[in-house]
């Protein structure tokens, strides 16, 4: 899938979750692009997932800054929390909001804390761990180590009636059945497929036929395939 300067459409995830695809070029954003970063929006909620270079702008194409529930960061690679550092000026020098929850890994709040001289009170940091669970608005989190060089987390999404699961970046040894902890499927599972067929091992990414079989193991009703 390759991100585009037009306002995206939208992806049912079950009846009451809606995936925004903000960007999802890998390492770099290619010309008109933008890297890692979706909206996942419920009538009454709404959380930043991932925030790589050039997502800021295209998130406020549906959502003013204030009006976020959370921000959720799966790792400190700069193609997926890049945004941040803008994200804190924004909130603390123009838009006086202070206490914004930032869900993430412990490297990415270090990383954000050196570059910004510390993000708090701005952010109100919320360190993530394997199999931790947190609630924001009528939406339900769980989250899942992958296989990657640094701490990063899959994240399993529950509205009410309706669930995804982003992969977020990972190798081969995500078990796709982590991401369906209760055996009820889910609706929408957003995979990365960064490798070509013959590259396994290269890095820890997946090739498409093993980001088959994650969706396979998690009982995926659809697929969404991105970086």
């Amino acid at each position: 899938m390759t991100a585009t300067s037009s306002i995206p459409t939208p992806i049912p995830a079950g009846d009451d979750l809606r995936l925004t695809v903000l960007g999802c070029d890998g390492s770099y954003a290619g010309a008109g692009g933008a890297c890692s970063g979706y909206l996942i929006a419920s009538d009454t909620t709404r959380i930043w997932l991932d925030a790589g270079p050039g997502t800021l702008a295209r998130l406020q194409r549906h959502v003013a800054l204030p009006d976020l529930s959370a921000v959720v960061v799966t790792h400190q690679h700069p193609d997926h929390c890049g945004e941040l550092p803008v994200l804190r000026n924004a909130l603390k020098y123009l838009l006086d909001v202070s206490g914004m929850r930032v869900i993430t890994t412990e490297g990415t709040r270090r990383l954000i804390d050196d570059i910004s001289g510390g993000a708090a009170p701005t952010f109100a940091w919320d360190v993530v761990r394997d199999g931790d669970e947190r609630q924001v608005g009528d939406i339900r989190l769980r989250f899942v180590s992958t296989d990657h060089p640094v701490e990063t987390m899959a994240v399993r999404v529950d509205g009410t009636s309706g669930s995804l699961a982003y992969t977020a970046d990972t190798g081969a040894r995500l078990d796709g059945r982590s991401l369906d902890p209760d055996s009820t499927g889910v609706d929408l599972l957003v995979v990365e497929a960064s490798l070509r067929p013959g590259q396994e091992g290269l890095v820890q990414h997946l090739t498409a036929p093993q980001a088959a079989r994650v969706a396979i193991d998690s009982a995926a009703r659809a697929v969404l395939v991105t970086h």
